[in-house]
């Protein structure tokens, strides 16, 4: 059998990922400069070779333009282009991931309303603090956060592992999400609003109320999702 070679993924586009996500994040501006490669290098711990190549890549993209001897700045681009540039997971890639979570994170919610400790709550109550009082992309993290949190609620380790495994994909939908919701107030209170209700159904073990309130959050999730593919793919 013929294997396919496994490429991995160099360091200057793993750069280039993270400079675009933390150049959302940071709301910069048509203009605004960036950190020199120096700090760069420090920020993202690469080399200077791999900071340069990333900002090359972002030139390309129309995002960055280098000017001789001051550095990079950000050029005039709409928000909205940077998040088509940045779309990760193509359309069957998006109803597959949805369908396999709504499948498993409802039942999930369900188990996690039943088996929950205090501890777990806890866990979760950290992560909704976290993303309630954070405006940037970075909030991506505790909302992943919170969700693990109710894998590891359910006490089965099968469960988790589930998880671990579709981490790579859940990861790349929730930051898809959350950079929709930086650009609406409208996404991001409801995304909150739809997480209390899942944590408040768990902390009283309603197992059906847990299981509705997670597949609501998924259902609206793939909505907003689906709409922005379908909105920038014309």
């Amino acid at each position: 059998m013929d294997l396919e070679k496994i490429s991995p993924k160099k360091i200057s586009e793993r750069v280039a990922e993270q400079l675009e996500q933390w150049i959302v994040s940071q709301h910069l501006k048509p203009g605004d400069k960036l950190p020199s490669v120096r700090q760069l290098c420090a920020m993202f711990d690469v080399g200077r070779s791999a900071v340069r190549d990333a900002i090359t890549t972002l030139k390309g993209k129309g995002i960055l333009e280098v000017r001789q001897g001051e550095g990079a700045f950000i050029r005039s681009f709409d928000t909205g282009q940077l998040f088509e540039q940045l779309f990760i997971l193509e359309k069957q890639d998006l109803i597959d991931v949805f369908n396999v979570r709504k499948i498993l994170e409802a039942g999930s919610a369900e188990l996690a309303a039943i088996s929950r400790t205090e501890s777990h709550l806890q866990q979760m109550e950290t992560a909704l603090e976290e993303m309630e009082y954070s405006d940037s992309l970075e909030d991506w993290e505790a909302d992943y956060a919170f969700h693990m949190a109710i894998a590891e609620a359910t006490c089965n380790k099968v469960i988790i592992r589930l998880m671990e495994t579709l981490s790579v994909l859940l990861k790349k939908a929730i930051i898809n999400c959350h950079r929709m919701a930086l650009h609406s107030e409208t996404v991001s209170t409801s995304i909150r609003k739809q997480h209390a209700a899942i944590y408040t159904a768990i902390k009283a073990q309603h197992e059906e109320q847990a299981r509705t309130a997670m597949l609501d959050h998924l259902c609206y999730v793939e909505a907003i999702l689906n709409q922005a593919q379908d909105r920038y793919s014309r």
